[in-house]
């Protein structure tokens, strides 16, 4: 298994957790509750700051993360290589039993970050993990473990 996908969550930590809460204004926001399936929409890397703009009817959550340059033993990392992202989330941290799949990760342009909304999340807190997946299939560790509160 290439080791970058062993480090990877260290890339995600800070840029996932930052936009996380940033993303809908730190607290959550809507008032309106979205149906019991998530979904979600790809975000153009820019338009993730809307803080406070969103209407009643959304319960959002904003994640952001950095793909991997290197590999575990620090050699290079061509974003060719990677093929998708899976974002596991949900209400017990113990067990997220929600995932979507982005795809395109080797289509990113260097500098582009890859960006992913999730919709129609009931009030609560929520937990979010993003792993990478190689063109082989294989998937890294999980990132550090976000969390994001969604208002009623």
């Amino acid at each position: 298994m290439p080791h970058f996908l062993q480090k990877f969550p260290l890339y995600l930590v800070v840029v996932l957790f930052g936009v996380l809460l940033a993303g809908c204004g730190g607290g959550g926001s809507g008032d309106d509750v979205g149906d019991s399936q998530a979904g979600g929409s790809s975000v153009p890397s820019g338009q993730e700051s809307a803080v406070g703009s969103e209407s009643v009817s959304e319960r959002k959550a904003v994640l952001s993360w950095t793909a991997p340059s290197t590999r575990e033993d620090n050699t290079g990392l061509d974003l060719g290589e990677l093929d998708s992202y899976v974002i596991r989330y949900g209400q017990d941290s113990e067990n997220l039993t929600q995932q979507v799949v982005v795809p395109g990760a080797a289509e990113l342009k260097g500098g582009e970050t890859p960006s992913y909304t999730i919709t129609g999340l009931k009030p609560g807190i929520w937990y979010f993990t993003v792993q990478a997946q190689d063109q082989a299939g294989l998937l890294s560790a999980p990132s550090e473990m976000v969390s994001k509160s969604i208002s009623s």
